[in-house]
């Protein structure tokens, strides 16, 4: 289990004595490591299109990271902004968004890992980036934190037992929000005993249910798929495989989808590499990848022209062709997530003329000092009513990496109490350090 936030700290701390992922350890106090990090930025909050009042803040953000190996690690911490300047008459000092709800305080818990993937259970919470429900066909790339005014806790647990794993999570675990599962049977383990390559043949079914009740009101709305899946290919460094399946909304008549398509997964010592190609079917509002990188604001209000929640809107019938590539290449050798170049990118054509597109590419320049990150995604390019959103971010480490600079900044849309997007930007700059043990 390698949820990106934690093992990123973990990894930019590995110069300063700070174990990497690619070097497992079991849980024991002797092993356990530690990263404490502070860091004071300037923040400006801006709107765009002439709406909104511009804020300045003073942000402070402060973090612990404990690492005992493959079966423990933490990550607390969370960002408080003081406000310098701007906000509506009567505003406080803090920003009053950050912690209105209950759900706000799930941001003090960044990642809590309990087991690994070797272990019959393991337990995630925290931040959920770029999370996708096994197969992910309902779920792909979501993010719980993708409303810039809502920071809830996510969870997810996996567990096996025989020819079974599973996999459940919740987006927030101090609101009845969305929570999902999916089971998957290893067929060869049923009918031959315990295989020496597991997952090799699996029969997989997922749920997903969102109560609407926290991050903002918006429409319940349930999930399913059956997924079937077979490994044609596997080598110590290569695996194939092939993947069929359909779906649709339970309670919604005449909603379904179908989808087929291939994957492949390589691994060397400086490289790693997924691929995946579907084709895909959608009918009656249904789709794969429902619950996307934009999900917390299309539950409010829908890319495109339709003015309404996602839960709510038409959606053409038609198919799709869906692709996605994950690399991460290091010049030298695998050292967990201390790439000089990680790249994700996504894309989905439909053929009634709509595209969209979710990518990030991250690269480490003058001797792992310098970090260059960009984020963005497109929703509904070629319709009206096209959602775009990104993000960049420059991180310069110096005094041996104890100490760095780091500058942000992108677009945002805030969700209103209608429901509608207001758009607004940020841009950020500051200096923190790290005290690693």
């Amino acid at each position: 289990m390698t949820p990106a936030l934690l093992l990123l700290l973990l990894a930019q701390a590995e110069g300063s004595g700070v174990p990497s992922q690619a070097e497992p350890a079991r849980f024991s106090a002797a092993r356990c490591h530690s990263l404490t990090r502070g860091e004071a930025t300037t923040l400006a909050l801006l709107p765009r299109g002439g709406l909104g009042t511009q804020e300045g803040f003073v942000q402070v953000e402060p973090t612990l990271v404990v690492d005992c190996g493959e079966e423990f690690g933490l990550n607390v911490g969370a960002p408080v902004r003081l406000r310098l300047w701007g906000g509506e008459p009567g505003t406080g000092l803090v920003r009053r968004e950050d912690w209105d709800s209950l759900s706000d305080w799930g941001q003090l818990v960044r990642g809590l890992k309990l087991g690994s993937d070797d272990s019959p259970v393991g337990v995630w919470l925290g931040a959920l980036e770029g999370y996708s429900l096994l197969s992910g066909h309902l779920v792909r790339g979501y993010s719980n934190r993708f409303n810039p005014d809502y920071h809830p806790a996510g969870a997810f647990l996996t567990g096996t037992l025989g020819p079974l794993y599973t996999e459940m999570f919740t987006s927030d675990v101090l609101g009845a929000r969305l929570v999902g599962a999916e089971v998957a049977l290893d067929v060869q383990h049923v009918l031959f005993g315990r295989p020496q390559q597991r997952g090799s043949y699996t029969l997989a079914l997922s749920a997903v249910h969102d109560w609407g009740r926290a991050g903002g009101r918006a429409p319940m709305l349930t999930l399913a798929h059956l997924d079937t899946t077979a490994v044609l290919v596997v080598r110590p460094d290569f695996e194939m495989h092939l993947v069929a399946g359909g779906g649709g909304r339970p309670g919604e008549s005449g909603a379904w989808g179908a989808v087929v398509g291939a994957g492949a997964d390589a691994v060397t010592p400086t490289l790693d590499m997924m691929l995946r190609l579907e084709v895909r079917r959608q009918h009656g509002g249904f789709r794969q990848g429902f619950v996307g990188p934009d999900y917390e604001l299309a539950r409010l209000r829908v890319a495109g022209p339709d003015d309404v929640p996602l839960a709510d809107a038409p959606f053409p019938d038609g198919f799709s062709v869906y692709g996605e590539v994950v690399m991460g290449w290091d010049a030298v050798r695998d050292v967990g997530l201390q790439r000089h170049l990680q790249l994700s990118l996504s894309a989905e054509a439909f053929t009634w003329g709509r595209f969209d597109v979710d990518g990030s590419v991250a690269v480490q320049l003058l001797h792992r000092n310098v970090e260059v990150a960009l984020k963005g995604l497109a929703v509904g390019l070629r319709l009206p009513g096209a959602r775009y959103l990104g993000v960049a971010e420059v991180r310069w480490h110096f005094l041996a990496g104890r100490l760095y600079a780091l500058s942000t900044g992108g677009t945002l849309l805030y969700p209103e109490v209608d429901g509608t997007l207001r758009p607004g930007a940020f841009a950020s700059f500051g200096l923190g350090v790290d005290d690693a043990r």
